[in-house]
């Protein structure tokens, strides 16, 4: 493995950073302790520190040479509400609330790629390190794309990564095409008479439609959707009632809907209207369906995952760079990055993820031993990427 001296010898930095962000997580839009850590540790490695987008986001602006060109790597912050169950001594601090997803291990390697850069800088163009905020459920990424990022700070393409347990430690994951998948939520509000348990003749039930309609929903992704396209519905919470012998009058349900391709985006939406609808009538209650577009597929661009993949292989063979497993249907909100630009997402291995060490899980921890590899792969990156013209041209 060819993990960069000059990081290598400060893998013990990388660690400390890390466990400090570890141990103070914060919300979506409200990491401003760690937002000031970045901005104050980007500051002392000489770089140009911009701060504001979507409240609490950092942006680092490094120039080497006289080219023109730039490009943007990008880190996400935020935490997550669980309420941690490890008992190290870096563990949560903050109750209820969590790095289940490894946010601090991917701030931490981008400010080792950043100081390396600005004491080396072996590369001709301009690097903006974009910490991003509220990754989790909230937009952050839309948000920083929406108030201006890129034309604040033009770059030729963008590039995320994101730690993958189950995949081993000194590997990467990248593809052309989707990587992750999109999101949509809905909540269904099924609404009737209530009634005694005892007399539901006197009411209209919305317990038994709300239970019809979770079985026509299926339908949607078994006899809607093309069979050869990846669509998972998922009814995840249905609130209703307060006791034993009442009918209520209401039943809500939520849940999220997943896929690659956008045309799937109407398709399911058009269909679960059309079959709230059908249940309304059939069962004589009101039916009332929010539909929310929440976030796009996380698309790769060809070319910069070339890029990507030359970077990882120069840091750990090209054996251990890994082009063709499947996507996820997980949803990043990066992808609103690559809409607005072209560019390339990764995953970077954490190990096996044994012992609840799986994303978005109590027992999670981030794997310190990969902190100085992907460090690395985003200095390569720079390197090849906005590698001077005489060795371009060699």
């Amino acid at each position: 493995m060819n993990i960069l001296p000059e990081i290598k010898s400060h893998h013990d930095d990388l660690i400390a950073w890390r466990h400090d962000i570890h141990s103070h997580p914060e919300m979506a839009f409200k990491e401003q302790r760690t937002s000031d850590i970045v901005a104050k540790k980007l500051a002392e490695f000489g770089l140009e520190v911009h701060r504001g987008l979507a409240g609490t986001g950092v942006v680092g602006t490094l120039r080497a040479g006289s080219s023109h060109r730039a490009i943007a790597l990008r880190s996400d912050m935020d935490a997550l509400p669980i309420q941690e169950k490890n008992t190290f001594s870096h563990a949560s601090r903050n109750p209820g609330v969590m790095h289940a997803c490894g946010h601090d291990g991917h701030a931490a390697m981008l400010l080792g790629a950043a100081r390396y850069l600005a004491g080396t800088r072996n590369f001709d163009g301009t690097v903006h390190f974009v910490f991003q905020p509220a990754e989790e459920n909230e937009g952050g990424g839309r948000v920083m794309v929406e108030e201006g990022l890129f034309e604040k700070f033009p770059v030729e393409a963008v590039y995320g990564m994101h730690n993958w347990p189950g995949l081993p430690v000194g590997e990467f994951a990248v593809r052309s095409g989707p990587m992750m998948a999109a999101v949509d939520l809905f909540e269904i509000a099924v609404t009737g008479r209530g009634a005694h348990a005892a007399m539901p003749h006197l009411g209209d039930d919305p317990i038994v439609a709300a239970g019809a309609l979770i079985t026509a929903a299926q339908t949607i992704v078994s006899r809607t959707a093309d069979p050869v396209d990846a669509v998972v519905f998922s009814f995840t919470k249905l609130d209703a009632g307060t006791t034993w012998n009442i009918v209520p009058e209401t039943v809500t349900l939520r849940g999220t809907v997943r896929y690659f391709k956008p045309e799937v985006k109407p398709l399911v939406e058009k269909t679960l209207l059309r079959i709230a609808e059908g249940i309304a009538v059939a069962h004589g209650v009101n039916v009332k369906v929010e539909y929310d577009h929440r976030c796009p597929p996380t698309v790769n661009a060809s070319e910069p995952v070339e890029h990507a993949a030359v970077a990882a292989a120069s840091v750990v063979g090209a054996d251990k760079v890994h082009r063709n497993l499947a996507p996820s249907m997980g949803c990043e909100d990066f992808a609103f990055m690559l809409q607005a630009k072209t560019g390339a997402y990764v995953w970077i291995g954490n190990g096996p993820g044994t012992g609840g060490c799986t994303l978005h899980n109590s027992h999670y921890d981030f794997n310190d031993e990969i902190l100085p590899i992907g460090a690395s792969y985003w200095s390569k990156l720079v390197e090849t990427r906005l590698a001077p013209s005489r060795i371009r041209a060699a």
